[in-house]
């Protein structure tokens, strides 16, 4: 198990046609998000990987339905977009740097990426929501036959209504919770995005706006942390410095991103470039995600102690410095293998509160 997860992460599910829709056509497509059409077009990385054959939902969703209600508070139409996102979806993801400031003028290649995931809703209460991502993919073999089912715990999105703070990125290894006056938080949603690891990665400030077409969520302007696509093969630049946007479609949802890549101090440019990228979840239909339903049961728990650590740590402390981002020092490798291991019956709670924070103070996280 530990070892298909590491294959996931490290190569984030490269791939440079996304996963198959059973009704596409069998012939290549180019891909959709590209520098414009030339001789010097440079092809997406990535990888090369396709999924199994999957079924689209073509109809509005019951989630879809629900936000579309009449009579509903404004606060409660918000709660239904942010609960839109939960189900079962094909993810393609696609990121291209639109701008260069420096060099040449070489055009850097778009990189491109799927996915099949389930959003389950862990927590739903009235001002805050919190979902979680976990993958379940097949990859079609060289056979033509899909593979056995790889499954992983992959990102965490908590939403919250009018919080007191919110944790934000800084650069290098450092987040900072900052305080939010009322008028900055009045009628406003913190989205708090964490890595694998519970770890934390970014947080924006935005409201959500709705109409017949669409729901819709964007951020201020916020700083994330370099993803594995860009650290590693990138090192002119420290950090990403943009908005991101949550559209609620009757069929799924996309997330749009519009970022500058921001050298943070290391050189005498501020700004090496801008990319915008765009994640497209669309709506499964009959897919078979009962692996990851039986890895989010029997995990759960352990998740939840770690997130507790994490609350522990941020109830007494503005600011967390880590050794190294989780997904570059291996830390999440660790608690994976801890996870499987609370899974299997092999590590009890109390043993395993123990054994997390032992993890987590490898990283650099403090507890006393």
């Amino acid at each position: 198990m530990l070892k298909r997860v590491l294959v996931l992460i490290a190569g984030l599910i490269a791939a440079a046609a996304g996963a198959a829709d059973s009704t596409a056509p069998t012939v290549a497509s180019r891909y959709t998000f590209s520098w414009p059409v030339g001789p010097g077009a440079p092809a997406p990385r990535g990888g090369s990987t396709r999924g199994a054959p999957t079924e689209l939902v073509r109809e509005p969703s019951r989630e879809w339905q629900a936000l579309q209600q009449s009579g509903l508070t404004a606060l409660e139409r918000d709660r239904r977009a942010i609960l839109a996102m939960a189900g079962s979806y094909r993810v393609n993801f696609d990121f291209l740097e639109i701008a260069s400031f420096v060099g040449n003028g070489d055009r850097p290649r778009p990189y491109q990426s799927w996915g099949t995931e389930k959003v389950y809703v862990d927590v739903d209460e009235p001002r805050h929501i919190s979902l979680v991502h976990i993958l379940d993919m097949r990859v079609v073999g060289e056979d033509g036959k899909p593979g056995e089912s790889m499954v992983t715990k992959h990102w965490r999105q908590d939403w919250y209504y009018e919080p007191a703070s919110v944790v934000e990125y800084q650069q290098d290894t450092r987040w900072v919770k900052r305080a939010l006056s009322a008028a900055e938080r009045k009628g406003q949603w913190v989205q708090q995005v964490y890595q694998v690891d519970e770890a934390p990665r970014y947080g924006g400030i935005g409201h959500w706006e709705h109409n017949a077409a669409f729901s819709s969520w964007i951020s201020g302007d916020t700083a994330r942390p370099l993803p594995r696509r860009e650290w590693s093969v990138r090192k002119d630049y420290g950090l990403l410095r943009g908005t991101n946007r949550h559209t609620i479609v009757p069929t799924g949802w996309i997330q749009e991103e519009n970022n500058l890549k921001d050298a943070a101090g290391a050189g005498a440019t501020p700004y090496v470039g801008r990319e915008y990228g765009v994640a497209r979840y669309e709506r499964l239909k009959g897919a078979d995600f009962s692996n990851a339903d039986s890895y989010y049961a029997a995990t759960r728990e352990f998740w939840v102690v770690v997130m507790a650590q994490w609350q522990q740590y941020w109830a007494r402390s503005s600011q967390l410095n880590l050794t190294a981002q989780s997904d570059q020092s291996g830390a999440f490798a660790d608690l994976f293998e801890l996870a499987d291991k609370f899974a299997a019956g092999e590590l009890k709670r109390d043993q395993a509160q123990a054994q997390i924070r032992a993890v987590l103070g490898r990283n650099g996280v403090g507890f006393r």
